[in-house]
């Protein structure tokens, strides 16, 4: 990997050392779209944010078409919510607004900030992924703190008035609300998302770009799926127990309160911020080992969503009325 070209020369000077017959196809076709592009900086960039909008509708639409079937209903965790058309057409273009005002320039701007850490964007060949597996564990660990301390900071009166609101829109989420938010929360959270491996940069100075992608395409996939709505027997909660997923965020909306990681359930547990949903789950558990109908079974569960519902509504209320300096705590 030649590391001390300059970062900002023509891509075809930037090349001119590479030994093209040693590459695999996927860095072959790496090295062909700087070629093509011709400008480093604009290839990056680009590229980067392409990747994040293909991958964050692209893993939108198979939860619309799911949204779509009857037969997936019975794993639908708040059955009697379904997004309609007009839902998740609001949804997308609060969505765009925030990809084209917020995240695009983020998205352009750290790749130059990156690389004056040592970051590699149009180097081939490509890492390992015995050097890449650990980047994206380490990055996975920091955005989880990262967002539970933040995302907990937002439910604080005023900043859930004026900011975190937008996001709780919706008490049963669907796929595309993941990222529908006011644009202050998503740079907020989407912070934890790039300080990771800007830290990583900045201390170990071996982060390609390509580790960079994998982990935002892992994250937006674990972002939309948990905002699904939908609990799957082979959804990765039930095969990873730290894993959240969509059963775990699904509360939050529902309860307003507990829940507040993304990833895992580690911060929840240790700070005892998940007393409520672990009540909830043991009441579901323990009601559905009674020997009852589906039908019994189903207007029981749905008795206490609107129970937990209802709760979280007064939360939500006291949240929004807090004042500053008022001695009135969030419930």
């Amino acid at each position: 990997m030649n590391s001390t070209s300059p970062a900002y020369e023509a891509a075809d000077v930037l090349y001119a050392n590479t030994d093209f017959s040693q590459l695999n196809w996927l860095e072959a076709q790496w090295a062909a779209w700087y070629l093509w592009i011709g400008n480093p900086v604009i290839a990056t960039g680009l590229m980067s944010f392409l990747l994040h909008e293909i991958v964050y509708f692209g893993r939108c639409i198979p939860w619309i078409i799911i949204d779509s079937m009857p037969y997936f209903r019975k794993w639908k965790l708040q059955q009697n919510k379904l997004p309609t058309a007009q839902e998740q057409w609001e949804c997308t273009k609060q969505v765009l607004y925030s990809h084209f005002t917020i995240e695009l320039p983020m998205i352009w701007f750290f790749h130059p900030m990156a690389e004056m850490f040592s970051m590699s964007t149009w180097q081939v060949p490509f890492p390992s992924w015995k050097i890449m597996a650990p980047q994206i564990a380490f990055f996975f660990v920091f955005e989880d703190i990262f967002h539970y301390f933040a995302h907990q900071a937002l439910h604080w009166g005023p900043l859930y008035k004026h900011i975190h609101k937008i996001h709780h829109k919706y008490s049963a989420p669907f796929g595309l609300a993941a990222e529908y938010a006011h644009p202050a929360e998503v740079m907020i959270l989407g912070t934890g998302t790039i300080a990771g491996p800007l830290l990583y940069c900045y201390f170990r100075r071996d982060l390609h770009i390509l580790t960079m992608y994998v982990w935002i395409t892992l994250r937006l996939f674990q972002a939309v799926d948990a905002h699904s709505g939908y609990d799957f027997p082979w959804s990765l909660q039930h095969i990873v127990p730290f894993w959240s997923g969509a059963e775990h965020h699904d509360f939050h909306h529902m309860a307003f309160v507990n829940n507040f990681s993304t990833s895992f359930r580690w911060c929840d547990r240790l700070f005892g911020t998940d007393d409520k949903y672990r009540q909830y789950r043991a009441r579901v558990k323990a009601m559905q080992k009674l020997n009852m109908t589906e039908e019994e079974i189903a207007a029981q569960e749905k008795k206490m969503m609107d129970e937990v519902e209802a709760e979280g509504v007064k939360a939500e209320a006291v949240a929004e009325a807090y004042k500053y300096g008022s001695k009135t705590k969030v419930a």
